[in-house]
């Protein structure tokens, strides 16, 4: 077995492991708070998991670019490429309501700050759908490069 392929399937599982409770468990339950308590956990639980979502999507793309070219087997592309797409997608979608919420004290959170908070859970939750689909891609591409 190629450990970079197991280093790129790893890193998509861990992303997808992170994406998913965010998505299932961590935003639905801070959802319940009022609108300044909502919007003061959800500014450092974002600052604590972009860099742990960012590095695992980077290295688990790298990884699955380099199982590709030890194996020519193009579902490590296809994972790779999907797992990477999250950095443009975060960027040009989810980036611009990450900076309006980052400029709103918990203070002056109101209906518009959830409505902000909403909107990025549903975005989140597209970066959750291709940690999935980048693993699944991985982990076939493992299974028949054996």
């Amino acid at each position: 077995m190629n450990v970079i392929a197991i280093i790129a399937l790893t890193c998509a599982a861990l992303f997808t492991g992170a994406a998913g409770y965010i998505t299932l468990v961590e935003h639905p339950a801070r959802l319940q708070l009022a609108d300044g308590p909502l919007l003061a956990q959800w500014k450092p639980s974002y600052d604590r998991a972009l860099p742990i979502q960012s590095g695992l999507a980077i290295a688990g793309g790298l990884s699955g670019m380099g199982a590709w070219y030890l194996s020519g087997a193009v579902l490590w592309v296809m994972g790779s490429l999907i797992l990477l797409a999250n950095w443009p997608f975060t960027l040009l979608a989810i980036m611009p309501t990450n900076k309006r919420l980052k400029m709103i004290e918990p203070e002056d959170a109101g209906p518009t700050t959830r409505a902000l908070l909403v909107l990025w859970g549903k975005l989140h939750a597209i970066r959750s759908v291709l940690g999935v689909v980048s693993m699944v891609l991985f982990a076939a591409a493992l299974a028949v490069t054996r």
